[in-house]
């Protein structure tokens, strides 16, 4: 068996869970079968296992408007994945940038497709500040890989619910693979020259956000919720890549509101920090903060779960499945039970609900250290790359047969 990953991201190119979720499903299913990793960017691993190989465009000519270029420049990486002979036993697909290599593959070559489901682009209207029509070609694009697949991932159970519902696909074809964590590389690590080289104090308790900054995270909701938060809570915002200049004005405004209506200190690191500092920052936060208000997965749950830290997060997707309220963290309501969620936000109460949580938890060291032992449990008990992988192996021979 010979499996062919197709992926915008991969390392050293990674600022997002379906990064993370490639770079160790094919170190995990590497020791099981031959992999081969087709990527976007400047990577090349030959005569390893898995096989690296990357793939970049020059957009510089285009005339297109400026957030086409993405969506162009993906097509012809696509294009370019298949002009290369391709031997794999099965096409493995990871977010829209690299569905179109896919249909490609299956059609060109005849070999099965399989189709993670990070996201999904219906559920992601925010995108069109960020790629204008080429938002609706995604939505395309996306729609005609998952009803060509001859299977299909899910992230959680609720992201199946989703794509039955949203997609012509056959319930026998979407199956739940959850994702994973290394709890070996994330484990309790403290050192505190870490923080004091980002500027935070390290005799001060602090709340710890990491991610991009985008619609989907939610992040502006938490830091306008920092308002509502107990007298000299530290807050650590590792913030960064944001989606568009508007949300990056957007966030830096909110930043500098937040920092004059509370009486604590507010660090935001914007650049996307190392994994060996992330683990440090994860460890020595009392609680972590997921505001999203989309999330079909979570893996920075398991992320800071695996350090021994309690997680805040919101009642959305497969974070449900994740956070085991008043076990491993809470959950805070995000909106109404509607089919567009995100439309349903109160942004007033969501601030307030989310520091409200935030409190509870940062008022009470001891419930924190309790949950966070209860949070690495789980996560060794649940999660796992090694049963991710022979799980998806399974499903490759089931529809290579």
């Amino acid at each position: 068996m010979k499996s062919l990953l197709l992926t915008n991201e991969y390392p050293p190119n990674v600022y997002g869970g379906a990064g993370i979720h490639v770079q160790y499903l094919a170190r995990e299913l590497a020791r099981l079968c031959s992999v081969e990793v087709r990527c976007f960017g400047q990577q090349h691993t030959e005569e390893a296992n898995p096989e690296v190989s990357g793939f970049s465009s020059d957009t510089s000519s285009y005339s297109a408007p400026k957030p086409l270029h993405s969506v162009f420049g993906a097509l012809q990486k696509c294009l370019d994945f298949n002009t290369r002979s391709i031997d794999a036993d099965v096409v493995h697909l990871h977010t829209w940038y690299s569905h179109f290599g896919g249909i490609l593959a299956k059609m060109n070559y005849g070999i099965p497709m399989v189709l993670t489901v990070h996201s999904l682009e219906p559920l992601r209207p925010w995108k069109r500040e960020q790629l204008g029509g080429g938002y609706d070609f995604t939505v395309w694009l996306e729609k005609t890989a998952i009803e060509m697949a001859d299977a299909v991932i899910a992230v959680s159970h609720e992201t199946r619910s989703d794509i039955l519902r949203l997609f012509d696909v056959a319930e026998e074809k979407v199956h739940v693979i959850y994702n994973g964590i290394d709890p070996d590389e994330y484990t309790p690590t403290f050192d505190e020259s870490v923080l004091r080289k980002h500027g935070i104090d390290p005799a001060v308790p602090f709340v710890l956000f990491v991610g991009r900054i985008t619609r989907q995270k939610g992040i502006v909701h938490l830091v306008n919720a920092i308002r509502h938060l107990d007298p000299g809570t530290q807050v650590v915002l590792c913030a960064g890549a944001p989606d568009t200049p508007e949300i990056k004005v957007e966030m830096e405004n909110a930043v500098a509101a937040a920092r004059v209506d509370h009486d604590g200190p507010v660090v935001w690191i914007e650049e996307m920090i190392a994994a060996h500092e992330k683990i440090v920052l994860y460890s020595h936060a009392r609680v972590f903060c997921t505001p999203s208000i989309y999330e079909p997965f979570g893996i920075i749950n398991l992320e800071a779960m695996a350090c021994e830290t309690p997680v805040v997060g919101s009642a959305v997707g497969g974070m449900k499945e994740i956070i085991l309220p008043g076990e491993t963290g809470l959950l805070v309501p995000l909106a109404q039970q509607l089919e567009s969620p995100f439309e349903a936000i109160h942004p007033d109460v969501y601030a307030h609900d989310l520091a409200a949580g935030i409190n509870q938890l940062m008022r009470d060291p001891d419930l924190c250290a309790q949950m966070g032992k209860a949070g690495r449990t789980r996560v060794l008990e649940k999660f796992s790359w090694a049963e991710i992988a022979r799980e998806t192996l399974t499903l490759y021979e089931k529809i290579a047969e």
